[in-house]
């Protein structure tokens, strides 16, 4: 062996060894992951809210006498009620720094009295609700000034945050990272991959949530509200701990789906549901054989109002929907989920089915019509209501000051049956309180896809909490 070739093993022998026990510094260990965190944790914030508890007891309960126990709860409620304050925790992601705006899931503060969000810096202020969508899991807080001018003043704090992203190219594998305060640990940072897409994901009996983000990073209720990145530190979904059996699942809403509401919740302060003016419903499997449609699939319109925006698109009863936008639809439950990715005022591009035909029709929704509330609640309760007047008051011994009275109800229908009558007062249709009729007309539109809503109704100086169905 030669002299030279001697020396270059030598060469590489030295080069292995100092590899070997060399350590890592700087650009080795600074991977995607650091970068990414580096980059948006300023932006994510610490979620704690507090709020009172009214809770009735009676000396009697310990001994299991009902009869004592129901007889003290009558006379003597007012001053043996239990008052104590619970705190909820969770996440959030400052997503405009100049006006001090929060993004967050709905049920880290559906239930809150003060809300305060402590930052990475550890610099703590509190918050008010700009407003929240129960439907979706998501809120918009914002950040209250102490000061005369509150613009100028949140400008002054020097927010970090942290821009959307897009969530329509995720691909099933990818890296993920999600940030927030499992636990009360402040600014945990848990990493995995993508593992699903368009999951839906039932919480408790009445409510599911559709199109989630399924990924195997770490998620657990003090995740809730933070955000979801993806390798380059670009916000994909906001993170939500609504599966209480899940081991090693966690569930995102997705970006895209978010823009959208928290554009509503910002400038109205809920979310403003397209109206088409349309009714559909699940297509029989033995229909959708026998009408041949592609894949067996679809929701059948059930019925279109005239004047609407889905009547003037040329949509009519008997037609099936195929597609709405690039979503395939094979119930009315997609239906629903496919129109909820888009405003009121969007052009919806959808394709359906007739004679035995495809079509590409395209739909310029509106926002649903209040003129038409009334009769929406005519078709949907059979009943009309009018303002609370004094005189009102008066005449039917009404003990509310807030709500609306029924002044007219149509035969035949639940609230018929159940005993409910004229002069009984509205007082909360589903989560909405109701003051004046305008209240109730909003609530009638927010709730008029639900399949049951429950109603406060007052008679006298009872309340009685009604569930009614509308479908």
């Amino acid at each position: 062996m030669s002299k030279k070739t001697n020396f270059f093993h030598s060469a590489i022998i030295c080069l292995a060894i100092s590899l070997f026990f060399t350590p890592a510094y700087g650009y080795e260990r600074e991977n995607p992951v650091v970068r990414a965190v580096r980059k948006v944790g300023p932006a994510v914030v610490n979620i704690s809210s507090e709020y009172e508890v009214r809770k009735r007891s009676s000396p009697f309960s310990r001994f299991g006498d009902s009869l004592f126990d129901s007889f003290f709860r009558d006379f003597f409620e007012p001053g043996f009620e239990q008052r104590y304050k619970k705190s909820s925790l969770g996440s959030g992601v400052i997503i405009d720094g100049k006006r001090g705006l929060i993004l967050t899931n709905a049920h880290v503060v559906e239930k809150t009295g003060t809300i305060m969000v402590v930052l990475k810096d550890e610099r703590e202020f509190k918050a008010g609700v700009v407003g929240a969508d129960s439907d979706s899991d998501l809120a918009v807080l914002q950040i209250l000034s102490e000061s005369d001018d509150p613009k100028s003043d949140i400008k002054s704090l020097l927010l970090p945050s942290v821009e959307m992203g897009n969530s329509d190219d995720l691909m099933i594998g990818e890296t993920v990272i999600a940030i927030g305060n499992p636990f009360g640990f402040s600014h945990t940072v848990t990493t995995g991959v993508i593992s699903a897409l368009n999951r839906s994901v039932r919480a408790g009996e009445k409510r599911a949530y559709h199109n989630f983000i399924q990924t195997d990073a770490s998620i657990n209720p003090g995740n809730s509200g933070g955000p979801l990145l993806n390798i380059n530190g670009d916000l994909i979904g906001i993170n939500t701990a609504v599966y209480a059996k899940a081991q090693g699942i966690g569930f995102a809403i997705p970006i895209n789906k978010a823009r959208r509401i928290v554009f509503d919740l910002i400038r109205y302060g809920e979310v403003t549901e397209p109206w088409m003016g349309m009714v559909v419903q699940d297509l029989n499997p033995d229909v959708a054989h026998y009408l041949k449609i592609p894949g067996n699939g679809g929701a059948i319109v059930k019925g279109v109002e005239w004047g609407s925006p889905a009547y003037d698109a040329g949509i009519r009863e008997g037609d099936i929907i195929l597609y709405v936008g690039t979503l395939e639809i094979y119930s009315s439950q997609d239906y629903d989920a496919g129109i909820k990715n888009f405003a009121a005022g969007d052009t919806v591009k959808m394709t359906i089915w007739r004679s035995r035909k495809k079509r590409t029709v395209s739909v310029k929704t509106e926002m649903f019509p209040l003129e038409r509330a009334s009769e929406l609640a005519y078709t949907l309760l059979g009943i009309r209501v009018d303002e609370l007047s004094k005189m009102r008051r008066y005449n039917y011994d009404i003990r509310a000051s807030n709500g609306v009275i029924i002044t007219e109800m149509r035969q035949g229908t639940h609230l018929a049956d159940i005993g409910v009558t004229t002069g009984d007062v509205i007082r909360q249709v589903g989560d909405m309180a109701i003051r004046n009729v305008n209240d109730f007309e909003k609530a009638m539109v927010k709730n008029r896809k639900k399949p049951s809503v429950v109603i406060l109704l007052q008679r006298g100086d009872q309340g009685y909490y009604i569930t009614v169905k509308l479908r």
